[in-house]
């Protein structure tokens, strides 16, 4: 499905394989891959081998935030678990590549326009996400947002061979509604 979505300083579009290099770059930056379970190790071939399969999974949807005013790619959002039948869907990663672009509230204005798509386009009864402990930036925002707690998994991601835990959270569809839809 090709989609692209806007806001007011953003376009999501569908990610190609153009993008992989963009991804490779992006993703060997700390403050990218810090909170996320992403290897030290990790190249340009992996990073190509996962965009590939994750496009022939009907579950998973991989996007990517581009800045509307000059249109270049500033950041990437990857969707796992998408479920038609239980109508729920995971925005499993999601941040900003470009530093200039970070601290803007361009990832809020990023999740707000996924939300939309998740419970209005895509009629989903549940949106869940995680963050590593320790991203308090993500945390207040997700917050903010309107996600509730579910609790701690814990040991649940390996990154360089160490296992993480990771805090779950929520959104329901009659949440997003009474929040965004009046």
């Amino acid at each position: 499905m090709i989609m692209e979505l806007m806001s007011e300083n953003l376009i999501i579009r569908n990610s190609t394989f153009n993008d992989c290099k963009t991804f490779e770059v992006w993703e060997k930056k700390d403050y990218v891959k810090e909170f996320l379970a992403i290897d030290d190790s990790r190249d340009y071939e992996e990073v190509v081998r996962e965009f590939i399969l994750r496009e022939d999974d009907f579950t998973n949807m991989q996007f990517t935030i581009v800045f509307k005013k000059i249109l270049i790619p500033i950041g990437r959002i990857y969707i796992s678990h998408y479920d038609e039948c239980l109508k729920s869907l995971d925005i499993t990663r999601i941040y900003i590549g470009e530093e200039e672009y970070i601290g803007k509230g361009y990832g809020k204005e990023a999740m707000k326009i996924i939300l939309r798509y998740a419970f209005v386009n895509l009629e989903m009864e549940r949106v869940t996400l995680d963050t590593f402990d320790g991203n308090k930036r993500a945390d207040n925002l997700y917050k903010e947002l309107g996600f509730v707690d579910e609790g701690c998994a814990r040991n649940s991601i390996k990154k360089n061979g160490k296992y993480y835990n990771l805090n779950l959270k929520s959104m329901l569809r009659d949440e997003y509604f009474s929040r965004y839809i009046r």
